[in-house]
C-alpha cells in the first residue's frame, strides 16, 4: 500500500504540470499570426465571411489573422491542409456544408474525416436556399410545381453548380422526398446554372438566397419556396417547402470556424468566445444580412452536432437514392 501511494505521486505531479502548461498556453495565446484558410475562391460566400471574421478577430486578439486562399476540389483541398496542421490554434479553416457535409457523403475517399480530423469552434452563420424557377414554368408554388412534374415525369430538369455540390444534392433531396424524377444537369459553377434557368435550359435551381433574390426582385425568376425549417427573417414573404406539403425537406449553407483535431480546450474556448462576440455585433449582423445569411455563434459542442447531423443526412440520401457522380 505505501508503495502504491508513492508511485501515484509522480503521476499526479506530472498531471498537474500538464494542466498548468495548457492553462499557461491558453493565457498567452496567441503570440503570433493566425492562418485562416479559405477553401473557396475569393469573392464567394465562404471567402467573404472568412475575411470579415479574420479582420475583426485580428482587432480583438491583437495579432494578425492572415487569410490563406486555398480553393480546389470543392473545398477539400483547403480543408485537408487544415486537418494536417499542428493542433495549436495557429491554423484554422472556414468550413461549410460542402467541405464538412456534402463532400464526405459524396466521396468516401476524401483525404480527411469531417468529424475525426477537426476541432469545431463555432458555427458563424447559416443561410437558407431558395427553390427558383424560370417565368415560363406555369407554377406559383412548390406544391404546384411538384404536381406539374409528377404529371410529366422526365420532362423537367434541375441545374447545379456541379456534381456533388450542395446545389446538386438539394435537388436530389427534393426528388427523394417528393417522389419526382427531375433530371440533374451539372454546370461548372452556380453562375452558369443561373444563366441556364434564366434561359429556360433548366426549369429548377436550388441556390443561395443572396444569389437568387437579385433575379427574383427583378422579375426574372420566381421563388417558389425556402429550404429552412421556418421562414427567413430576411425573406418573410417566401413560404417554406414544409408549409407547402414537402415534409422532411431542410437544407441550406452553413459556415463554421474549425481547426485540426486536438486543439487544447482552453484555446478552443478563447477562440469561441472571441468569434461569438464578433458574430453578435450589429455591424457583423448587418453584413451577413446583406448576403442573405443569419448569424449563429454557438458552442463547440453545438457546432459539432450540426456537422454530424448534416453529414449523416447527406450520407443517407446518397446511399438511399443511389446518387452517382455525373
Amino acid at each position: 500500500m505505501p508503495r502504491a501511494r508513492c508511485s501515484a505521486g509522480p503521476v499526479f505531479f506530472l498531471t498537474i504540470l500538464a494542466i498548468c502548461a495548457v492553462d499557461a498556453l491558453a493565457q498567452s495565446y496567441p503570440t503570433r499570426a493566425i492562418r485562416l484558410i479559405s477553401p473557396f475562391a475569393p469573392g464567394g460566400g465562404v471567402d467573404s465571411i472568412a475575411r470579415l471574421v479574420g479582420a475583426r478577430l485580428s482587432d480583438n486578439i491583437g495579432q494578425p489573422v492572415v487569410i490563406d486562399s486555398r480553393p480546389g476540389a470543392g473545398g477539400a483541398l483547403g480543408a485537408e491542409i487544415a486537418a494536417r496542421a499542428a493542433p495549436n490554434g495557429y491554423t484554422l479553416v472556414l468550413g461549410n456544408s460542402s467541405t464538412h457535409g456534402v463532400n464526405q457523403a459524396f466521396n468516401p475517399k476524401l483525404p480527411y474525416d469531417s468529424i475525426k480530423d477537426f476541432t469545431p469552434i463555432t458555427l458563424i452563420a447559416a443561410a437558407p436556399m431558395l427553390l427558383v424557377t424560370g417565368n415560363s414554368v406555369p407554377a406559383r408554388s412548390a406544391r404546384e410545381f411538384t404536381e406539374l412534374v409528377k404529371a410529366k415525369p422526365g420532362r423537367f430538369n434541375f441545374g447545379s453548380a456541379g456534381s456533388g455540390t450542395l446545389t446538386h444534392l438539394a435537388g436530389e433531396l427534393f426528388n427523394h422526398v417528393t417522389g419526382t424524377k427531375i433530371v440533374h444537369v451539372a454546370y461548372k459553377g452556380v453562375g452558369p446554372a443561373f444563366t441556364a434557368v434564366l434561359g429556360g435550359e433548366i426549369q429548377l435551381l436550388f441556390a443561395s438566397a443572396a444569389g437568387s433574390m437579385v433575379h427574383v426582385q427583378a422579375g426574372r425568376l420566381k421563388a417558389l419556396g425556402i429550404t429552412g425549417v421556418k421562414r427567413s427573417r430576411l425573406l418573410p414573404e417566401i413560404p417554406t417547402l414544409a408549409e407547402q406539403g414537402v415534409p422532411g425537406f431542410e437544407t441550406g449553407a452553413w459556415y463554421a470556424l474549425l481547426g485540426p483535431a486536438g486543439i487544447p480546450g482552453p484555446i478552443v474556448m478563447r477562440l469561441n468566445r472571441e468569434v461569438v462576440k464578433i458574430v453578435n455585433t450589429a455591424d457583423f449582423k448587418q453584413r451577413l444580412s446583406a448576403d442573405g445569411s443569419e448569424p449563429v455563434g454557438n458552442t463547440p459542442e453545438e457546432c459539432a452536432e450540426i456537422i454530424r447531423n448534416d453529414l449523416a443526412k447527406w450520407t443517407r440520401l446518397v446511399k438511399e437514392a443511389g446518387i452517382k457522380a455525373d
